[in-house]
């Protein structure tokens, strides 16, 4: 009889070279609230930092790529930097690609949050909007733990199964966003721009990528998809 223990969430890291606020070495960084968010739901945490041997992914039970001070090489999406607002870490987008290759073949729960959505775009096919130019501010000039702008979610699409309202404000903290969505990817959010909030995969049972950062758990929505995926998560402990 199988053993039921916490499930456990692998959580990507962002990568510093030339910021020496920590060190004057390069160093890895991950806030304190995507571990605390799925800890609130019963998770365990692993962090993983970039490496070319990463640890068994047998062991994870979900995958949360996160967001962080970069940006995707246009290059992975068939494009040239236009804008020099563009911060391109490769190392940390090679490592990302590779590990959503492999992870995705499990068939276990994959979140990614703000730059981790963009990078499940690309990764499918999609582009993006090398540097945002509408009449909201996607870069909220309040705290990170304010909601800085409503989303409307679309209906009949799996956010809106698991979130029955229409309407819920985000925080917001970036200057890229999804242009051409991904060929297996559903829209399942957007701002009153057009920028694409949030969508979910056709094909993986469970693959969600979110443009603003839930683990802040700001709102009830933010609550729910953490909760949710955290849910989807423990089916594999």
């Amino acid at each position: 009889m199988k053993k039921h223990h916490k499930p456990i969430i692998g959580i990507t890291t962002d990568y510093e070279e030339e910021n020496k606020s920590y060190s004057q070495y390069p160093w890895f960084a991950l806030r304190e609230n995507y571990i605390k968010s799925c800890e609130k739901y019963g998770a365990n945490c692993i962090i993983l930092p970039i490496s070319k041997d990463s640890i068994d992914l047998n062991l994870l039970d979900g995958l949360v790529i996160t967001g962080g001070n970069f940006d995707i090489h246009p290059k992975f999406f068939g494009q040239k930097i236009n804008n020099k607002k563009v911060k391109i870490k490769s190392k940390r987008t090679n490592y990302e690609i590779n590990l959503l290759k492999k992870f995705f073949k499990l068939n276990k729960p994959i979140l990614g949050i703000c730059g981790g959505a963009q990078l499940i775009n690309v990764f499918d096919g999609g582009s993006l909007i090398q540097d945002i130019n509408t009449n909201i501010n996607h870069e909220q000039p309040n705290p990170r733990n304010e909601t800085g702008h409503d989303i409307e979610i679309i209906s009949k699409t799996y956010l809106n199964k698991i979130y029955r309202r229409k309407l819920s404000g985000v925080n917001s903290a970036h200057h890229q966003a999804v242009d051409i969505i991904g060929k297996n990817l559903e829209i399942n959010a957007r701002s009153s721009d057009g920028i694409v909030e949030a969508f979910k995969h056709r094909e993986h049972f469970y693959c969600l990528g979110i443009q603003w950062h839930p683990e802040f758990l700001i709102t009830k929505l933010d609550e729910t998809i953490i909760k949710d995926f955290i849910k989807h998560a423990s089916n594999n402990s």
